[in-house]
């Protein structure tokens, strides 16, 4: 059992796990119309605060013309399925971007989407889901609840969580974020030494875990965050099985997640450095402080900073922040 401080849970033995590479997956997005790499920005001010040598942000507020990182696996993971079989009208449940993510797709590819969208959602996000020409569902429930109400939608489902008997999709969606972190490679010239990460069901701290620890030396740093009102990663991480924990209300809607994805799971639990929760207080002076910086991070691109700053000695070096949403996708602080 790895050792718990406070709030943050730690397991030395994660720098020395390795898993195969995701398949390469880059030139697909820079194909796509409107594609760039997104910004990684330079925070001095942050750096001087946590005693870091550098703190960059990593801007996802505007992504394919999203204000969320979503599209990067929602487009992979559409083309792979669709590649297994066609179909007419997509479904998804959504904590809000990637059901704007999968509607968008939609869209490009003139199908039909349909997706289910649980209680505590935005109305905003709603709306702009509607507007990329999808369905919206009502779900009088948590995003568990939404999950299996799509799951049994005809259509070809498109989730970014997995199960047992549902892991292809999702695995190719965590495939396709890893163009995330290619492109922070790039940018700095190397891996940071700290990766702070929003995570909901887990899928994009797979796909940070599969960038980072399949290489040769992992000197990489890799830090999950969630709010504590739905710290479903961490409370499996300290029992060390998955575990589902009481649905919550939090301002941070995307990662109001009670369930890691099957498929994620032996990731986090192998790969992951360091876990911590955030309360909502702490995301939303996050998204002020970054605001007042330059940076429009929602409140879960706010939980990375939050996130970092929770880490305490574990935010040395070049610490990168995931702000994996911008304010306009979820308004909430």
């Amino acid at each position: 059992m790895a050792p718990v401080l406070d709030d943050l849970y730690l397991r030395p033995a994660a720098r020395t796990w390795r898993c195969p590479p995701a398949p390469p997956v880059a030139d697909f997005h820079r194909a796509l119309p409107g594609y760039a790499p997104t910004p990684l920005v330079e925070l001095p001010a942050l750096a001087a605060e946590l005693g870091a040598d550098r703190v960059l942000a990593k801007d996802e507020t505007r992504r394919l013309g999203l204000p969320a990182f979503k599209i990067l696996g929602a487009s992979w993971g559409i083309r792979r399925a669709l590649e297994h079989g066609g179909a007419a009208r997509l479904v998804t449940a959504t904590d809000g971007n990637h059901g704007r993510a999968v509607a968008a797709v939609a869209r490009m590819l003139g199908l039909e989407a349909r997706v289910f969208v649980p209680a505590g959602v935005h109305p905003a996000a709603r709306a702009a889901i509607r507007d990329e020409g999808a369905e919206v569902v009502d779900v009088p429930g948590p995003y568990d609840e939404a999950v299996r109400r799509a799951a049994a939608e005809p259509g070809l489902l498109v989730q970014d969580t997995a199960w047992p008997g549902y892991e292809d999709v999702p695995r190719w969606i965590v495939e396709g974020y890893s163009t995330l972190f290619a492109e922070i490679d790039a940018q700095l010239g190397g891996a940071p030494d700290l990766l702070s990460i929003p995570v909901g069901v887990g899928s994009l701290a797979q796909a940070a875990v599969t960038h980072y620890r399949s290489g040769g030396a992992a000197s990489t740093t890799l830090l999950s965050v969630e709010p504590d009102t739905a710290a479903c990663v961490l409370e499996s991480l300290r029992r060390g099985r998955p575990v589902t924990v009481p649905a919550g209300r939090t301002i941070m809607a995307g990662l109001n997640c009670a369930t890691p994805s099957s498929l994620a799971w032996p990731y986090l639990r192998d790969g992951l450095d360091a876990a911590v929760a955030v309360p909502d207080g702490a995301a939303a002076r996050a998204v002020h402080d970054l605001a007042a910086l330059g940076v429009p991070a929602g409140p879960c691109g706010g939980a990375s900073l939050a996130g970092a700053r929770a880490a305490g000695d574990l935010a040395r070096g070049t610490v990168v922040l995931l702000i994996t949403e911008g304010a306009d996708a979820n308004p909430a602080v």
